[in-house]
């Protein structure tokens, strides 16, 4: 029992760095807890206190009784009369109050049963204060720990003398956890409501990115470069814009580092995870221009009283720009803050199909056909009257679903070659007599 006390005091002292004095504080509370269950009737006691050894072990429980007049004595457990008292201690007197031993036999042995759980809650409260205390200030941190275990879907991190919980909507998609692993997380919050003092983790923040940058990035830490803004989706792609005063310092660069040094610890810490970083602008249009690279925008406007902007780009351009599953625009929205709208640009197509009916209508002039059939025939690969002249009949029928009559019509026509007045007369082509092959007549046998 006594090694039991010494040891508990000790455990919680080093391995759950709770003050000694709490600790102590703790077991008294509940051996105190304890004897009121015990002995009959404590509960009327009003003072108790428990004194506990912490050297040896031993436990000593005291109730501080009131001195009255031996007529007056009613109460055992809250008064003692006079003429006990003054055996105690000659000085005292009706009124005063003096501390009497009340622990009973083999106390020690029973209590600790009887406290165990009182003083476990105790324990653990005093373990979640200690916890608030120390990371109430580190809302905002990186912490590193490793998995202990899974609670459905949250993660437990161990922290050393702390745990810690991921919940499901804190973790990246992407990314497996088993027991054991090291991880590194972002400290988002320390609640201290319901059940006590809790760390909050989380890899999938976007702060988590910020501050992997401002650990891996000196002039970020110094403030000569700025992170103005980070739209992330967590194992899939991030954006952050920056941005510096210094005219001698690239943002851009100082955050990519020599040969990528930097941005690739970061990227190999998110799992690799895609990172865009994208030179901030004041100027949305060049901004909303810089983030949407690769992709080249042919033209933007911007709607100030929504906050929209519409950008065009080339039809080959457009998937860059959208990006998987819009992801390339989204992330550019919510790191400029307005919403970006793309849209292929029509111009060259409309340019294209201006081009198509001029030379339509030309087609048409010079073949004596309507506007819808030379549209076809340009389609078709007769760009001019003389790619024209070079299609065999069969292929101009086909292509413009015309009659054979008509195809070699259209194609006299394009070699320059005279038509009737109705335009619609088609020499007849010749007609070759098919010739017979003489065969020589059989010699007669010799009779």
């Amino acid at each position: 029992m006594t090694t039991d006390i010494v040891a508990l005091i000790e455990f919680y002292e080093k391995e759950k760095a709770i003050e000694r004095e709490r600790v102590v504080e703790a077991l008294e509370y509940a051996f105190c807890s304890a004897y009121r269950k015990m002995v009959p009737g404590a509960d009327a006691i009003e003072s108790l206190r428990a004194e506990i050894n912490e050297k040896k072990g031993d436990t000593r429980i005291f109730a501080s009784l009131e001195v009255v007049a031996d007529d007056d004595y009613i109460d055992k457990f809250n008064e003692v009369p006079v003429g006990i008292a003054k055996k105690k201690e000659d000085a005292s007197e009706i009124g005063s109050r003096l501390d009497f031993d009340v622990t009973p036999k083999n106390f020690g042995r029973i209590a600790v049963q009887t406290a165990k759980q009182t003083m476990m809650q105790r324990l653990r409260q005093a373990e979640k204060e200690k916890i608030y205390d120390e990371f109430k200030d580190r809302a905002g941190d990186i912490v590193s720990g490793s998995v202990r275990r899974f609670e459905k879907s949250d993660v437990m991190v161990d922290l050393g003398k702390f745990e810690a919980r991921m919940p499901s909507k804190e973790r990246v998609g992407t990314e497996d956890y088993s027991v054991g692993d090291r991880i590194r997380c972002y400290v988002v919050s320390v609640d201290n409501e319901g059940r006590g003092p809790e760390i909050i983790l989380s890899r999938s923040h976007p702060n988590f990115v910020r501050r992997l940058f401002e650990s891996e990035v000196a002039e970020i830490s110094d403030r000569t470069v700025e992170l103005r803004a980070v739209a992330r989706e967590a194992g899939y792609r991030t954006k952050v814009a920056v941005y510096t005063h210094d005219d001698k310092v690239d943002p851009v660069g100082a955050c990519v580092g020599l040969r990528g040094a930097r941005v690739k610890n970061i990227v190999r810490e998110l799992n690799n995870e895609r990172v865009d970083i994208i030179r901030w602008n004041e100027d949305v249009s060049e901004f909303v221009t810089e983030a949407l690279k690769p992709a080249i925008v042919r033209s933007l406007s911007l709607d100030n009283e929504n906050r929209v902007v519409n950008v065009t780009v080339d039809e080959e351009d457009l998937s860059k720009a959208i990006g998987r599953r819009g992801q390339n625009a989204r992330l550019t929205s919510k790191l400029t803050g307005w919403d970006v709208q793309v849209r292929k640009d029509e111009s060259q197509h409309e340019q294209f199909e201006a081009r198509v009916d001029d030379a339509a209508t030309h087609l048409a002039e010079n073949l004596k056909i309507d506007d819808a059939t030379a549209g076809r025939l340009f389609r078709a690969g007769g760009v001019t009257v003389d790619m024209v002249s070079q299609m065999p009949a069969s292929y101009i029928a086909s292509a413009i679903e015309v009659d054979l009559e008509e195809a070699t019509r259209i194609l006299n026509a394009s070699k320059g070659e005279e038509i009737g007045p109705d335009n619609s007369e088609v020499p007849e082509a010749p007609v070759e007599e098919p010739i017979e092959a003489e065969v020589p007549a059989e010699e007669a046998p010799e009779g």
